[in-house]
């Protein structure tokens, strides 16, 4: 494509005012010079067009490196033209042969006279003009030949026109001072395109509006090179051809084929040169490029000189990364990987970042030496901090294949699972064997509980159990003398799965406490999350184990060996009955993954916001929750921890009134050894729970039944865990069993000084086995525990059964009044089958409605703080959560509520109206 060149006009200008002056016997030399690709030749060409068109005679020639030392090459050239007489050729022909045998300076020159005095007397006759494309790489017989004729043209009708190159050999050197001491000779240089020069290219290809917003991008990426800009046009007209959205110029195909072109047109270092600027990254050193290259630092600097006259660097940096990658797809992998493991020792030995170096060892494609496999480790690490995961792994790959000692090999392979497990638990598997094999014995005690970790996840506890077995048996090997680490592991490994305890005698859900001090496993996070967990599902030690959960949330920051601790840890809180602290701890997790390349600890994290949002009666939101979990990774990386976001959206989807959804989700496949670990209860629990909604009791009582065996079996029958006699006894009342559901509710154990959720629960399900009066009784204090409990959806569950208890016994005022707050909470937990069954037919319009009455003349009185309070009251939330909402503590939720009840004239929370939630001040809530 041939561009129109506006600020090459007045070089042709020049050009033709020097041919008019040689036309009229005043012979004139044009030197033309420029950087490599400055567009001297089309110049060239365009002269030597309109000069034939004058009339004139052309005789051109073009230099070439590959025949720099045939002598009298260019001359040759010239005399070959047609215009010369043939006689004339034979001789000049015969003498340049004759001459190329002889070794002296004089011998050489005899040929000249001849030439020279036949080419002026052609000029008797016609204006000729000698054009000579790339001087600089004449032989020098043609170089002393056309000094020669220089010095002898003055009065005559010759121009000779020559272009040369801005770096010259030392004998162009010479010829070129020579040349320009003649006062008839002039030097024009041809420099790079403006800005404003490509804008006028630019807008011949475009229509205005968008030529002037690309115009910009052009000159930076080609700086002006009419090569490279001829080819970035090409590249954006043929993506313009394919009805492509043009937005911004994108360099393909022709502009790297013009980078290399522009390589090979200048002297050989240009792409040796280019080469290692390519493999660094940028010039800026150019004795480290010379030492990567093996050159002289002097050369180097020639090179880089060359490259950002000729625009394809741009401060020593390649002006788009196009020009590199051309550049490194024409080189050799042998010589790219060479020049890398170079310039990695050199940055190395110069105290280069850790990163800089493995990513040359990375590109090198080649083991690497023992001494790099710490550089490799540490760039890892560095590189995670910039969330670049697959750099760290491709580090950790390479410095596992060359690394010789097993410890640390063992080391760098636990450190690659991690990583790849935070992408895609289920790529992480196939890792698992080789890890299991290298750790026999050898891995170092902080990586061991982790690596035990994920064997448990992907179910493999037969092997992890049967490794911490053998290493607990080795002696005399350093790694398995850490008896820290052997706990850590066996303490892990009995918390997910309690029924390992038989194969460990010091099980995870022992009381000692974990190890003060120096040495000791006080802060490890698989010891501290077993400790919590262990605390939380005995009786009479929440407050420790909240204790132990905090300490580590609060310790550990997350990362790929921490994440599962400090899940457990928030399911410890969970267990405890404090899902306010798991629910903060959640989201602040959650906040510091956000904006990170990390699916699996999302998902994780994920799945226990769910968890909270449940045991909170908070349906639609733990739905969602799950689901994200769900979303976030495949179904076959989730191994045994599936049972976390299945469960939660299992029970979810019941209690939202969706059985279909909740019965297509059993159909999904699970772990055979999820049902030896603690999660595969809660898996078991949601089963039943869809059993029981479904109609199929008998199958309900028998997994619930079984949850309670297993839990038995294992030592941890906590309610907190799974209320397994809650809910065994709801599935024998449906059966129309109500001793058997009795039987089962009044041995529930009581655990911890204060009654929480499941003590609420326990008491709705034994209410509904008594008479009316001693069911009223249960009741009332079932709501008065849930009313100062996170569980909303059994609060309000609590709260119709109580009003259908006063509606039995006729006082219908207070039985409309609880079941319309009921309604109201069931509402807000997304609960549609309970508000269906509180209030039936257009329960909407009828709780909206408010038929009661209009709201009390005291609730005037109310202070804006008051009224706050009281609403989100009524509309039955916790002390606590009020206080987390309107940020303010409990103690002072208390004192307004006191206040609240007086002026409202009632003695408790269900007392309040309802209508406060329908009133103006429903916005507050």
């Amino acid at each position: 494509m041939p561009l129109k060149l506006v600020e090459r006009e007045s070089h042709l200008g020049a050009l033709n005012e020097l041919l008019r002056s040689a036309g009229n016997g005043r012979g004139r030399v044009a030197l033309l010079s420029g950087a490599v690709a400055s567009g001297k030749t089309e110049l060239l060409e365009a002269f030597t067009e309109q000069a034939i068109d004058d009339g004139a005679i052309l005789l051109d020639a073009t230099a070439s490196r590959a025949e720099r030392a045939l002598p009298f090459g260019i001359l040759r050239k010239i005399c070959d033209h047609a215009s010369v007489a043939p006689e004339v050729r034979t001789e000049a022909l015969r003498l340049m042969g004759e001459a190329a045998t002889e070794t002296g300076q004089q011998d050489r020159m005899r040929p000249m006279p001849y030439v020279a005095w036949a080419l002026l007397q052609l000029a008797r006759e016609h204006t000729i003009v000698i054009a000579i494309d790339d001087v600089h790489c004449s032989d020098e017989n043609s170089l002393q030949f056309l000094l020669y004729l220089t010095r002898r043209i003055r009065q005559s009708r010759i121009l000779i026109v020559l272009t040369e190159a801005t770096r010259l050999r030392q004998e162009q050197v010479v010829f070129h001072a020579e040349l320009l001491r003649q006062p008839h000779c002039s030097r024009i240089h041809v420099g790079m395109l403006s800005a404003q020069g490509t804008a006028t290219v630019i807008a011949g290809q475009f229509v205005p509006a968008l030529a002037a917003r690309l115009a910009p991008e052009f000159h930076a990426i080609s700086g002006g090179n009419p090569l490279l800009l001829r080819a970035l046009l090409e590249d954006c007209l043929a993506g313009a051809d394919r009805n492509e959205p043009f937005q911004r110029v994108v360099p393909a195909d022709k502009y790297a084929q013009a980078v290399r072109d522009c390589l090979h047109r200048g002297e050989p270092d240009m792409l040796t040169v280019a080469r290692g600027v390519a493999v660094l990254g940028d010039a800026g050193s150019t004795a480290l490029l010379g030492q990567v290259l093996g050159v002289q630092a002097e050369e180097a600097e020639q090179g880089v000189q060359d490259l950002m006259r000729c625009a394809v660097l741009d401060d020593g940096f390649f002006r788009d990364p196009a020009a590199r990658t051309a550049v490194l797809e024409v080189t050799e992998p042998q010589t790219l990987a060479r020049l890398h493991q170079r310039a990695a020792a050199l940055l190395h030995r110069d105290g280069a970042s850790a990163l800089d170096v493995a990513r040359h060892l990375l590109s090198g494609r080649q083991d690497v030496d023992d001494t790099m496999i710490p550089v490799l480790q540490e760039a890892a690490e560095y590189a995670l901090i910039d969330d670049d995961i697959e750099v760290a792994l491709h580090c950790l790959e390479l410095a596992h294949r060359t690394c010789q000692d097993r410890e640390t090999r063992a080391a760098i392979k636990a450190r690659l699972v991690s990583l790849v497990w935070r992408l895609n638990p289920a790529a992480a598997e196939a890792h698992l064997p080789q890890l299991t094999a290298e750790l026999a014995g050898r891995l170092p005690g902080r990586d061991l509980a982790a690596s035990v970790s994920y064997l448990g996840w992907s179910g493999r506890l037969d092997q992890a159990s049967d490794m911490v077995h053998s290493l607990s048996a080795a002696s005399g090997e350093p790694a398995t003398r850490d008896t820290t680490a052997l706990e850590a592991a066996r303490r892990w490994l009995t918390m997910i799965s309690p029924s390992l305890e038989d194969v460990f005698p010091e099980s995870a859900l022992t009381r000692a406490p974990a190890a003060e001090g120096p040495g000791g496993s006080g802060d490890d996070a698989h010891t501290l999350a077993a400790s919590a967990i262990s605390a939380a599902l005995t009786g009479g030690l929440g407050d420790s184990a909240v204790a132990d959960a905090q300490r580590l949330l609060q310790r550990h920051r997350i990362s790929d060996t921490s994440l599962q601790p400090l899940v457990f840890a928030l399911l410890a809180l969970v267990y405890a009955d404090r899902t306010d602290l798991a629910l903060a701890w959640c989201e602040r997790l959650l906040g510091e993954c956000a904006g990170r390349r990390a699916p699996g600890w999302q998902a994780l994290l994920s799945a226990v916001r769910g968890d909270i949002a449940l045991r909170q009666g908070d349906l639609p939101g733990a739905a969602h929750h799950a689901r994200a979990a769900l979303s976030l990774i495949s179904l076959q990386s989730w191994g045994i921890g599936i049972a976390l976001p299945l469960s939660t959206l299992i029970q979810a989807e019941i209690g939202m009134g969706r059985p279909d959804e909740a019965m297509a989700l059993l159909e999904q496949p699970v772990p055979d050894a999820l049902f030896g670990t603690l999660l595969g209860l809660q898996y078991l629990r949601a089963r039943g729970r869809c059993h029981l909604a479904t109609g199929r009791y008998h199958a309900a009582v028998e997994d619930f039944l079984t949850c309670g065996r297993l839990m038995q079996e294992w030592g941890v029958d906590a309610p907190e865990l799974v209320p397994w006699r809650i809910d065994a006894a709801e599935a024998w009342l449906a059966l129309g069993e109500p001793e058997r559901a009795r039987g089962l509710a009044e041995r529930q154990p009581r655990r911890g000084a204060e009654p929480g959720r499941t003590r609420g629960a326990q008491l709705l399900v034994l209410a509904r086995t008594m008479e009316i009066k001693r069911r009223l009784q249960l009741l009332k204090e079932s709501v008065e525990i849930l009313e100062n409990s996170d569980d909303r959806l059994q609060l309000a569950a609590a709260l119709g059964e109580l009003g259908n208890g006063y509606r039995s016994i006729g006082e219908f005022n207070r039985a409309r009044l609880l079941v319309r707050k009921a309604w109201h909470v069931a509402k807000a937990c997304g609960a549609e089958p309970l508000c269906q069954l509180l209030m039936p037919g257009d329960a909407d319009t009828e709780a909206a409605t408010g038929r009661e009455g209009d709201l009390p003349r005291e609730a005037e009185a109310l202070t804006e703080a008051e009224s706050r309070v009281a609403v989100l009251a009524a509309h039955g939330h916790t002390n606590r959560e009020i206080a987390t909402k309107l940020y303010v503590t409990v103690s002072t939720v208390e004192q307004h509520l006191t206040r609240i009840y007086r002026k409202l004239n009632v003695k408790r929370r269900r007392d309040l109206p309802s209508k406060l939630s329908d009133s103006s001040l429903a916005g507050i809530a």
